[in-house]
């Protein structure tokens, strides 16, 4: 038990931190840069995607059949594109500029809300690799924990910008990133618990994991990377993300 609640406080602590540190960048940045937070998405992106290739896909292995991951990853990217849905059909709110700035503000704020709330639904199942990871070993535990903390920061960036355009207290702001990021805590608990049924119950909650993080890369991530700024500074996000990514499972 006591393992289990030190993995769901690594989990919490590693959730809230990086989506805390993008909050306060949000709220400090005076106007949005496109060329910023390109690059940050994008080095997230590298770095997720070098854990999941050298960490979670090769200790699934080593724990269990390919059949056994392939299904894994499988139902990751089936409940990840299936969150993505939900998310879109019942909380996105398109915002339509007009000469109401009142309506503007209220908009943007809405939007804001939203964000973190379907950021605190794809959380989960970052906790969860958390979670599993470490009942795997602390070595993986540790490097997932890094890397998701990394992909936290433009998260937290993307609920702060719009909460503050909309005229949200700092404070406020504040409250709803750190909130999002205690979905981490709660996914990193799950996945201490399952993990502890069998080896082969720990290789597929490591495979699921990898599926939902590279849904997130592949889905999200590199494509609004992309759409945000169309120079180099992508690219070069991505390549140093995966380059340090490397470094990180190394340790």
């Amino acid at each position: 038990m006591q393992n289990i609640m030190n993995t769901a406080v690594l989990g919490l602590f590693f959730g809230t931190i990086g989506t805390t540190i993008g909050g306060i960048i949000g709220c400090s940045l005076k106007s949005q840069s496109n060329k910023f937070l390109s690059f940050i998405l994008s080095f997230a992106a590298g770095l997720m995607m070098a854990v999941i290739c050298f960490d979670l896909i090769p200790e699934a292995l080593g724990l269990s059949q390919i059949t056994e991951v392939i299904i894994g990853i499988v139902l990751g990217i089936i409940v990840m594109i299936f969150c993505d849905l939900i998310v879109d059909k019942i909380f996105s709110k398109k915002i339509v500029l007009n000469q109401d700035t009142n309506k503007v503000s209220n908009n943007l704020l809405k939007t804001g809300i939203i964000v973190s709330i379907g950021l605190a639904i794809h959380n989960i199942p970052e906790g969860l690799a958390i979670g599993s990871g470490f009942e795997a070993s602390l070595k993986l535990g540790f490097s997932l924990a890094i890397a998701i903390c990394f992909h936290d920061i433009p998260e937290g960036i993307s609920m702060a910008l719009p909460m503050k355009n909309g005229g949200m207290k700092a404070y406020k702001i504040m409250f709803y990133v750190i909130l999002s990021g205690i979905a981490t805590g709660v996914g990193a608990l799950i996945g201490s618990i399952v993990g502890k049924i069998s080896e082969q119950i720990i290789a597929i909650a490591l495979s699921f994991a990898a599926g939902a993080m590279l849904y997130i890369v592949s889905g999200e991530l590199i494509p609004e990377s992309n759409s945000l700024y169309k120079g180099r500074i992508s690219a070069l996000g991505n390549m140093i993300g995966f380059i340090i990514g490397i470094c990180v499972t190394l340790l």
